[in-house]
């Protein structure tokens, strides 16, 4: 008995055990041959092949307890060159058997530029040093002791320390520009983040004004009430800024010398009925311990005294004023930050040593030294004074209760007013001047597009004179809550949490390891980074939890506003570069995890040629694959190496670019060769990353085989044999108004290059927008014909020319809009793995789809058509497949009607080689010189598997008509036995006057499977 079998022992497939096959039987054909073969086959399709049909038995278990497993032939077998094999031994004879065969910011000219002193330290110590040095620190003391005080202290600054380390690390990682914070926070986790805390933190800096403001005329009300001060003159702002900051930083400097210096002059009796006593241990000993009252708690007063740490951004906020940012800010930051961490210190533990939490302020309450009282002005009684009614009733003075402790204590009270009028002011000026600065460089990034209003600058500094108003009328609104202790936990909790994102940006660049992240500050350390920010998230909900919440609220919401609008901008965050780093970690796993037939998924190389030549090809692919799978749509570039990468290069972002706007899910990969087969087997062969790689190659239907030369067609079906060498599945997509319409993309692209020509030249004959006049009249005219003459030069097409366009643009969008009520017919003809079935169900579950119903056509033994029908659905309900109707095909073997024939005949006719009436040796020439066409050995020896694929087509237009897609098992050519024209005629009869349909066909693999 003779049998086939395929060459190449390294595809040979161990597991297939032809035993396992149908019993063979002697079979008489057509032609006069007897030969045994399996009776499923031969009574299905009328000729004995290798190709199985679909059966439950391949899919299978090893050891099923619930059938026999059945495995069956391999993509190598059916595919690799044939040969006749007698009684196990090779022999030459001929096969009778075969298988179907992807500006820089404008710089002001002229602009004021600082240093690190002026710009940044000045600034910081300014901004730190503010109302709350004077008139809080001394009840923060009062509240807390001096025990918890110095931790209040410490904390605030653990947490000004670390974000500066950050803020340093992030500021010498590349050139800063204006927008302080935001820019920081932007530029290293992305618009996202940046875009949500930089409206947070110009909005708290506005409220900063406000808190500011109203320590001032706190400030300002007590003197009044003291009748110390009959009217408040106005305040004169000199020019430029700078000098009014120098001059505030020395009335500062000058007062908190007073207050040290006040400490040690003896202290008068009225300081002392106030509850100043000088330097004395046993008051500092009771001003340790915590005194809360009034509700206060740790974390209450920490709110209130936050906001006095929050000036170390003062000089990031005017990044753009530097001359030299990156060695500016950490410089002057972190040196503000110890030297006014000092002073608050010092002064605080200074106050508490010489001042007692109450006091009546009354010269009359005297009692004789070393008088013995109860309760809390015990010390008070040694000291000659009995302020015990201070337990009983509201007191005036002491530490609790007067708020201008700091000018009892100095040397020269209106020094320490004047301190205050300084502090106040210059930190009120730097946020004044910082909110509206942040605010322009958030508004320049047109992330929110509604606000690029306040981008305009004016003036040689590029001031946001809009800005400036803004940030008037917002602090205006929150001076009028009016209440110091009420404002300052609303900013504790804004700054807190752009603390908390600088912070998390440094973490963040450090993890991702990114080779761009190279800052030249190297004294931070990743992990404080994130500690920093966990604290300042922890201290943010201790102090508040409602408020943190909702300041997290609101982030969240301006990220999720910022991530749907997709901001076209590209910084380099490091963000995007955790997400390079989670896919390559993520592919590697990958690489460790066995493929598994349940997480099968259709990845799609499709030979789209540019992303917008075959968008009907392209949509197709995209609904297998979607969001869930990958696919590429690839390019292959043929000619000159030199031309062809230069376009190759030239298309690459503008490809990925269109299929991000279009949002189609898909990548865009190109290569540049010689020849278009050698391309397509470099993209086979190296597409994809480790288990991320490509498994199904689909391309469309070569409609112009007939009149495309040799060369192309060769090419053509290589690139099918190929697919199959690389155990690929392969689908070709066929519409008979055809797929490509690159002619159209060209001419739209000329359009709007012309459309661009013209634009320019209209602005440059009316550059400031009037009506142009005299001598510019005429080219005007002239610029308005380019578009007309550019697009007109060939002349409109024939009339049966621009209807086949008109057809061939709605059938490009096809597959791009919801299908109508309808099937989708699948002709499972043969098993190959299950992809032919499994395609068309993911169809079916893409919204887009969800009217079409599947249709299961297969062939069927005859006379046991409900028996294959029963096993058929049997089988789908395992695999869970669910279809309208199977119909069971039991005619496949009739022979096609004489004008199906007649029809091939002719379509093959030009490619034949018509040696059979030629002598031997005029043949045997004939066959050397036309190698590539049709013999009539060949057609004789596939003559059945001709008819099968003619017989195919009348049933598919008796059946399939109005389906709105047909998908139907490719044939295969075996390599070296099928010319490329006659595999080419089996592929067009087989799809001719069809609707759209796709010819599939799977690595004979399974991808289905009915076990959980």
């Amino acid at each position: 008995m003779e049998r086939f079998k395929s060459n190449g022992g390294e595809h040979v497939n161990n597991a297939y055990d032809p035993t396992l096959d149908d019993p063979f039987y002697e079979a008489s054909f057509p032609n006069g041959e007897n030969r045994t073969v399996r009776p499923s086959v031969v009574s299905a399709f009328g000729h004995d092949t290798l190709d199985r049909v679909p059966h439950i038995d391949f899919y299978r278990n090893a050891g099923s307890v619930s059938g026999h497993r059945a495995v069956r032939p391999s993509l190598q077998e059916l595919h690799d060159v044939f040969q006749k094999v007698n009684d196990g031994e090779t022999s030459d004879g001929t096969p009778s058997d075969d298988l179907e065969s992807a500006a820089p910011v404008d710089k002001s000219q002229g602009g004021v530029k600082f240093g690190w002193i002026r710009g940044v330290l000045v600034r910081c110590m300014l901004n730190i040093w503010g109302v709350m040095l004077f008139i809080r620190l001394s009840w923060v003391f009062g509240q807390a002791g001096w025990g918890l005080g110095i931790v209040v202290i410490l904390l605030s600054c653990v947490v000004t320390v670390i974000t500066g380390l950050s803020m340093s690390a992030i500021c010498t990682n590349g050139v800063v520009r204006g927008g302080g914070a935001y820019y920081l926070i932007s530029r290293s986790l992305g618009p996202e983040f940046g875009g949500s805390i930089g409206l947070i933190f110009a909005f708290a800096n506005a409220v900063a004004v406000a808190m500011y403001v109203v320590g001032f005329a706190e400030t300002v009300v007590d003197l009044l009430k003291q009748k110390r001060v009959a009217a408040c003159s106005s305040v004169y702002v000199p020019r430029p800024l700078s000098v009014l900051q120098i001059i505030l930083l020395i009335i500062l400097l000058v007062a908190i010398v007073n207050v040290f210096v006040g400490t040690f002059i003896p202290a008068t009796n009225d300081k002392k009925a106030k509850g100043f006593f000088n330097y004395n241990t046993k008051i500092f000993l009771e001003n340790f311990a915590p005194d809360f009252r009034k509700g206060e708690s740790f974390f209450s007063v920490f709110a209130i005294f936050f906001p006095a740490a929050t000036g170390i951004l003062a000089g990031a906020n005017i990044s753009g004023d530097l001359r030299d940012a990156q060695k500016a800010i950490p410089k002057g930051t972190l040196l503000a930050i110890l030297i006014t961490g000092v002073t608050y210190l010092a002064v605080a533990l200074c106050v508490s040593a010489t001042v007692l939490r109450d006091a009546t302020g009354n010269l009359n309450d005297t009692v004789a030294l070393g008088t013995l009282c109860d309760g809390s002005s015990a010390i008070a009684c040694e000291l000659g004074y009995n302020f015990s009614s201070c337990a009983v009733e509201k007191c005036n003075f002491g530490l609790m209760n007067n708020f201008q402790v700091m000018t009892m204590v100095s040397g020269f009270g209106p020094l320490i007013i004047a301190g205050t009028f300084s502090a106040t002011l210059s930190s009120a000026l730097a946020s004044l001047v910082s909110a509206p600065k942040v605010f322009q460089a958030l508004c320049k990034d047109n992330i929110y597009k509604a606000l690029h209003f306040f981008a305009k600058g004016h003036g040689k500094n590029n001031e946001p004179i809009r800005g400036y108003v803004l940030t008037f009328v917002i602090s205006v609104a929150f001076i009028l809550i009016g209440d110091l202790n009420a404002i300052a936990p609303i900013i504790s909790n804004f700054f807190l949490a752009s603390y908390a994102l600088i912070n998390f940006s440094c973490f963040h660049a450090s993890y991702a390891k990114s080779p761009g992240w190279r800052p030249g500050y190297k004294y931070y350390n990743m992990w404080l980074s994130l500690f920093g920010a966990l604290l300042c998230c922890v201290v943010m909900f201790v102090i508040n939890w409602w408020a943190a919440l909702l300041t997290y609220a609101i982030e969240f919401l301006l990220y999720i506003y910022v991530t749907v609008k997709k901001p076209n901008v590209n910084w380099g965050s490091s963000t995007q570069a955790v997400t390079f780093v989670s896919a390559v970690s993520n592919a590697l796993s990958l690489t460790a995890v066995e493929d598994h037939v349940k997480n099968f998924r259709p990845q799609i190389l499709a030979l789209t040629g540019s992303a917008r030549s075959r968008p009907a090809l392209l949509d197709l692919a995209h609904s297998f694959s979607k969001t869930y799978g990958l696919c590429l749509t690839c390019e292959v570039f043929v000619g000159p190496r030199s031309e062809a990468l230069q376009e190759m290069n030239a298309s690459m972002e503008k490809n990925q670019q269109w299929l991000r706007k279009t949002k189609r899910k898909a990548f865009y990969a190109a290569v540049a060769c010689d020849k278009f087969r050698e391309g397509t087997d470099s993209l086979l062969q190296a597409s994809g990353l480790g288990r991320l790689k490509p498994n199904t190659l689909m391309m469309g239907f070569k409609k112009d085989w007939r009149t495309a030369g040799t060369e192309s067609v060769q090419s053509y079906v290589g690139i099918l044999h190929d697919a199959f060498d690389y155990e690929y599945g392969t689908v070709i997509l066929r519409m008979n108004q055809g797929l490509d319409v690159s002619h159209f993309v060209e001419a739209e692209d000329e359009m709007l290059k012309a459309a661009k020509e013209q634009q320019v030249l209209e602005n440059e004959i009316t550059p400031s927008g009037g009506k142009s006049r005299g001598l510019f009249r005429k080219s005007r005219n002239s610029s308005q014909q380019v578009l007309t003459t550019r697009v007109s030069v060939c002349g409109p097409p024939p009339e049966h020319v621009a209807k086949m366009n008109e057809r061939l643009l709605e059938a490009s969008a096809q597959f791009k809009k919801k299908q109508p009520k309808g099937t989708i017919d699948v002709w499972w003809l043969f098993d190959d793995g299950g992809l032919t079935l499994l395609l068309p169900y993911i169809l079916t579950t893409r919204k887009k789809w969800k009217n079409s119903k599947l249709r299961i056509f297969i062939a069927g033994l005859p006379g046991r058509g409900e028996l294959d029908k029963m096993e058929m659905k049997s089988l789908l309900k395992k695999f869970r497949i669910d279809c309208t109707d199977i119909t069971v095909i039991d005619d496949i073997h009739l022979r096609p009607t004489s004008d199906s024939l007649q029809e091939l005949e002719e379509m093959i006719e030009p490619f034949r080689l018509h040696e059979g009436v030629k002598d031997t040796a005029e043949a045997e020439a004939l066959k050397g010189e036309w190698s590539w066409k049709i013999t009539d050995e060949e057609l004789n020896t596939f003559e059945e598997k001709t008819h099968l694929q003619v017989r195919l087509n009348e049933l598919l237009q008796k059946n399939s008509k109005s389906a709105n897609l047909i998908i139907v098992s490719m044939p295969i050519a075996r390599k070296e036995s099928v010319s490329d024209y006659l595999y080419m005629a089996w592929l067009d009869i087989l799809t001719k006057d069809l609707p759209p349909t796709l010819l599939i066909r799977g690595n004979h693999k399974s991808v289905l499977t009915f076990y959980s």
